[in-house]
């Protein structure tokens, strides 16, 4: 009987130490694969076990993230009501971000790049995806009244809106210079497109056009188990980020590196004088304009996974539709800018006293990564900025064209930058300029033209 037991006793220690292998061997694969570059195809869960489960998260991750901007920012919104965007919204005045440890923007300054990280008081650092294990696309309550189908029910769009674009922005065309806003003052959709652009727009513009209004499957919004949307339909377009050819201040996480917590909040560029780039991509990878409209829609929208983008039912375009949409974007142009001349550089028949200084500062701080007419050398550059945190390298960062940059808040890749005044101070700082107070308004004054 003893023997029977001390038997049976070995056998489940033997069983126990097999489950225990097995188990350790699942737990170091599913290790494994959170490191990988791709994600996992099968979803184990219901959608609504999916949906249960980041409903009853939400609030603490809204709450968490909203918190972390409240210390980073002053989120009051002091707007100035004699300079306004394109369209007439007023723009904000910063700087917002909040100082630490009693510093002043002069004492800042004033400091190496090595004394400002170690007393850990640099101003500008990555801003953070709201929920940036999931990440994903999330757009602005403006835009949601209009589209909800683009409502996620996990997370909660974090800026207010004055820190955001025109919501609908203008639409210029470079065809049509004469007729100036040709949206009128509309959001252009795949219901009204043909309406209004009929008669503008060459056939082959206006099927681009069809093409970048058309909504198709994203990573958040498809037919999957874990979707984000409550309804499982194709829901986004090119100009559900894009609006109007400009941009609705929509986030997401870039999707050209991994493991997840290394990726980049971005933000949603503007498609305006998209013609005079060289390159595309938030990571410069793409040589023509054909090339970004065919990999944003079979990759991008769903975060650079192509395996992702077989099983949510990427829309594979024909290299003729693929022409088209290209066509259409080579159309959009950059809003007027009435004080400059035709080389790009203010009129000092029309310019301030502000302005003209505040272009000198430029030509002299500024203009060789953004030079005349359209203030880009489309090139990429390392601006270094982990010399001021403790954080990862951010690398290369593309050479935005700062033509109509008002439009365009808020700024840099990822938004860290509210207002023009924080990007002043963010490029004071990463470039050692010791700019005055003075100075910094001045430039401020000067990018306003542009």
């Amino acid at each position: 009987m003893k023997r029977i037991t001390l038997k049976y006793a070995m056998v489940t220690l033997s069983v126990f130490a097999t489950v225990s292998v097995i188990v350790d061997a699942v737990h170091a694969k599913e290790m494994k694969m959170q490191e990988s570059s791709y994600a996992p195809v099968m979803i184990t869960k219901t959608f609504e076990a999916v949906r249960e489960m980041d409903v009853a998260e939400k609030p603490e991750v809204m709450s968490k993230h909203m918190e972390l901007l409240r210390k980073m920012y002053d989120l009051s919104g002091k707007t100035d009501l004699n300079a306004t965007m394109s369209g007439g919204k007023p723009l904000l005045v910063g700087p917002t971000a909040k100082l630490r440890n009693g510093m002043t923007w002069e004492s800042l300054g004033s400091l190496s790049p090595e004394e400002i990280k170690q007393k850990g008081v640099f101003p500008y650092t990555p801003l953070p995806h709201v929920k940036h294990a999931t990440g994903g696309m999330v757009v602005a309550p403006m835009q949601l009244k209009t589209h909800p189908e683009l409502v996620r029910f996990d997370v909660d769009f974090d800026l207010p809106e004055d820190f955001l674009p025109e919501f609908p922005p203008p639409l210029f065309l470079i065809s049509r210079p004469d007729l100036g806003d040709v949206s009128g003052g509309e959001e252009i959709t795949i219901n009204n497109y043909y309406k209004k652009m009929n008669g503008i727009l060459t056939p082959f513009q206006l099927e681009g056009l069809r093409l970048l209004v058309t909504p198709v499957a994203q990573q958040q919004f498809n037919i999957s188990e874990d979707r984000k949307a409550d309804k499982a339909q194709d829901a986004v377009s090119c100009f559900s980020c894009h609006t109007n050819g400009h941009t609705s201040g929509v986030f997401h996480l870039n999707p050209d590196n991994r493991p997840q917590e290394t990726r980049f909040r971005i933000d949603t560029v503007s498609l305006r004088g998209v013609n005079i780039q060289h390159f595309f991509g938030s990571k410069r990878a793409l040589r023509t304009l054909e090339d970004f409209s065919e990999v944003e829609a079979k990759t991008a929208y769903f975060d650079g996974d192509l395996v992702i983008a077989l099983k949510k039912g990427a829309r594979r375009f024909t290299r003729e539709e693929i022409a088209a949409m290209a066509a259409m974007q080579n159309m959009i142009a950059f809003p007027p800018a009435p004080k400059l001349d035709i080389q790009g550089r203010l009129n000092p028949d029309k310019a301030s006293e502000s302005e003209l200084r505040g272009e000198k500062i430029f030509s002299m701080a500024c203009a060789s990564c953004h030079p005349a007419p359209y203030y880009t050398d489309n090139l990429a550059h390392d601006l270094q900025v982990e010399r001021f945190y403790d954080g990862r390298a951010e690398g290369l960062i593309k050479t935005f064209a700062l033509r109509g940059i008002k439009d365009s808040p808020p700024y840099m890749h990822d938004g860290r930058c509210l207002t023009l005044e924080d990007t002043v101070e963010f490029f004071n700082l990463i470039q050692g300029l010791k700019l005055s107070a003075h100075q910094k308004t001045d430039l401020v004054a000067f990018m306003r033209t542009l």
